[in-house]
């Protein structure tokens, strides 16, 4: 049963967008409607506007606000890392973190891009284009410094990036693996996929992590 809360103000809001969340991702945003939403906020359906004015805007914003988290998450986890593998290691464990606690955010993000009007999708391609440079940069910046053997890098920022978000469709907390585990098998794939022969090989405190894998 919804719960009754006030109609304005932040708390109302936030009320708004994680039910919006879950029904878009349980049920599709074309199916869900904005009276199933304020029902389940515990809300009159003409409360809903005194926050969002259309479906439209509360996807766009989901799908905005989830990408913006993700590169100011990224900053943080980039900062004080040097050279290209030390920076490459960070950008997998982050991204590999980030997607294991936010499936519901990154299966929107993905699926729903679809159902955005054209401004909106313009917006949402633009954001993800600027995370993606974010790992463009850093296997350029492996290249230059001869660390890296990559012969395209737009090709490999696609492969990389849809290799670490692919953990959503299996991922299972409580699995069989750690989540240091996890983070250590995929940091070895990207690793041996760019650097040359075995250059990948963990050392140090790496190898230990990448034993538990």
């Amino acid at each position: 049963m919804a719960r009754t809360i006030g109609s304005h103000g932040p708390t109302t809001m936030e009320a708004i967008r994680k039910a919006g969340l879950r029904l878009i991702f349980e049920h599709g945003y074309e199916a869900m409607s904005l009276r199933q939403l304020a029902a389940e906020v515990g809300i009159q359906p003409g409360s809903l506007y005194n926050h969002i004015s259309t479906k439209q805007e509360l996807l766009s914003q989901l799908i905005q606000d989830h990408i913006n988290h993700l590169l100011s998450e990224l900053e943080l986890a980039l900062r004080d890392k040097r050279g290209a593998v030390e920076r490459l290691r960070a950008f997998v464990a982050f991204h590999v973190s980030y997607h294991m606690t936010r499936k519901r955010e990154v299966f929107i993000a993905n699926s729903e891009l679809r159902s955005l009007e054209p401004r909106n999708y313009e917006a949402v391609v633009a954001l993800r284009g600027a995370y993606e440079r974010r790992l463009a940069d850093i296997l350029t910046d492996g290249v230059a410094e001869g660390v890296f053997d990559v012969d395209d890098i737009q090709v490999a920022t696609f492969a990389i990036i849809a290799l670490l978000t692919g953990l959503c469709s299996w991922y299972r907390p409580g699995g069989r693996l750690t989540k240091d585990a996890i983070i250590a098998a995929h940091e070895k794939l990207v690793l041996s996929g760019v650097m040359p022969h075995s250059a990948a090989s963990p050392s140090g405190g790496d190898g230990k992590r990448g034993e538990q894998a």
